[in-house]
C-alpha cells in the first residue's frame, strides 16, 4: 500500500515539474550542483578510509553509496539557528547531507584524526559524529536510533512556538528495529498534537552483518506509519533527481501541514559497515558512478570536466590531511570541558 501511494505520487511529481535543456527535470545548475556536491561528499569519504588505512585514525564509519540521498537532503534543509530553520537529527552516515550544507573537508578530517581543533568534539568522539549549532545540527550519537526519540523534543519545541522549522531525522533500516524508533511514532502522530517531523530511514538492507529479512517483517520500513495514520513514502534514493524532488515534495507538505511523514530511501552500502568489520568495497549499485551516466548521456557533463572536478576535490581532501596531521591531540586537562552550557574549562569542579 504504502509503495503503490509513493509511485503514484512519484508519477505525478514527474509530470508536474518542468524539464530542463537536458529533457530531466531539474535544471543543468541544479544538476551539475548535485553532481559537484555527491562527488564532493565521495571525495571525502574516500580520504578518510585512507586515513584509517595508514593508521592516523583509530576507527572509520561512513556513508559512501549514500550521496544521491544525502546531497538532496543537505541541499533542501532551511538552515540556520533557532526554532525557524530545520532541526537536524543525524546518524553516523551523515556527511554528503552536511557537506551539501556546507561544511568544508577539514573538520571531519580533524574529527577522524581526533585533533583539538576538531569543532564537533575536540577531538573525543568517533568519525561522523558530528556538532554544529549554528546549523541546528543536534550531535550524533553512538547509540544506534535514538536520534528518533531525541527529536521530539525539537519538533514539538517547534509546534508549541508555530514555527517555521521542521525537525529532520536520518537513520538506517537496522536502527529503526530500536524502540526509539517505534517512541517516535507514537508522538508524532498523536491526534491533534501532530508533529512537523521527517522522520527518514536510508535502507540498505544490512544492520552490520545482518540482512534486513533476517529482522524485518515488514516489506517497507516506512510501512510501519500506516497505523499511525501518518503519510508514508518510500523512494529509491540512488536516484538523486528523484531524491530532490521527493524530498521536496515531502517537506513541502510537512511545512505546509505540520504534520510528519515517515521516507524510506533505498540506498547503497559500497563498503563494510565500520573499520571494525572490513573496508573492502562491495559489489553494489554506485549511484554516483549512475547519476555520470546519466549527466554524460544527456550532455550535461563531459568526462573530461568530471575528471577535473574528481580531481580537484581529492587534492583538497588530501591537503586537508595533510594541516591535520600538524595539529595537537587533546589535552588531558580538558576532558572535562563543554560537559554543562556555558562551563569554563576547569570549573567542572565546582558542580
Amino acid at each position: 500500500m504504502a509503495t503503490q501511494r509513493a509511485s503514484q505520487s512519484r508519477s505525478k511529481t514527474k509530470s508536474k515539474t518542468k524539464s530542463g535543456s537536458s529533457g530531466l527535470p531539474l535544471s543543468k545548475g541544479e544538476l551539475t550542483k548535485i553532481h559537484d556536491l555527491m562527488v564532493k561528499a565521495r571525495a571525502l569519504e574516500e580520504r578518510m578510509i585512507k586515513i584509517y588505512k595508514v593508521g592516523e585514525a583509530y576507527f572509520w564509519i561512513g556513508g559512501p553509496g549514500e550521496e544521491a540521498f544525502g546531497v538532496p537532503l543537505g541541499m533542501l534543509v532551511n538552515k540556520g539557528q533557532g526554532f525557524d530553520h530545520d532541526w537536524m537529527h543525524l546518524h553516523y552516515r551523515c556527511s554528503p547531507t552536511l557537506i551539501a550544507m556546507g561544511m568544508d573537508f577539514l573538520t571531519p578530517i580533524r574529527l577522524i584524526m581526533n585533533k583539538a581543533t576538531d569543532k564537533c568534539t575536540g577531538g573525543r568522539n568517533f568519525s561522523n559524529h558530528y556538532s554544529f549549532p549554528e546549523w541546528n545540527v543536534a550531535p550524533v550519537t553512538s547509540p544506534i536510533g535514538v536520534q528518533y526519540s531525541i527529536a521530539i523534543g525539537t519538533a514539538w519545541a517547534q509546534k508549541r512556538r508555530n514555527a517555521k522549522g521542521i525537525t529532520v531525522i536520518t537513520g538506517g533500516d537496522a536502527g529503526s528495529a530500536e524502540g526509539d524508533f517505534a517512541s517516535g511514532l507514537i508522538w508524532a502522530s498523536r491526534k491533534g498534537n501532530e508533529l512537523p517531523m521527517l522522520i527518514t530511514v536510508q535502507n540498505n538492507k544490512w544492520g552490520i552483518s545482518t540482512h534486513y529479512d533476517e529482522q524485518h517483517g515488514e516489506s517497507h520500513v516506512s510501512d510501519r506509519g500506516i497505523p499511525f495514520k501518518m503519510r508514508t513514502a518510500v523512494i529509491n534514493g540512488n536516484d538523486p533527481i528523484e531524491s530532490y524532488i521527493r524530498l521536496g515534495e515531502e517537506m513541502a507538505y510537512i511545512r505546509k501541514t505540520g504534520k510528519p511523514v515517515v521516507l524510506e530511501a533505498s540506498v547503497s552500502r559500497l563498503f563494510g559497515h565500520s573499520s571494525a568489520d572490513g573496508l573492502n568495497p562491495r559489489d553494489e549499485l554506485d549511484c554516483l558512478e549512475e547519476f555520470e551516466k546519466v549527466l554524460l548521456k544527456k550532455d550535461v557533463l563531459t568526462e573530461q570536466k568530471i575528471k577535473q572536478i574528481k580531481d580537484d576535490y581529492h587534492k583538497e581532501a588530501q591537503a586537508a590531511q595533510v594541516k591535520a596531521r600538524g595539529e595537537l591531540s587533546p589535552e588531558a586537562t580538558t576532558i572535562w570541558d563543554h560537559y554543562y552550557v556555558n562551563q569554563e574549562s576547569g570549573d567542572w569542579r565546582n558542580f
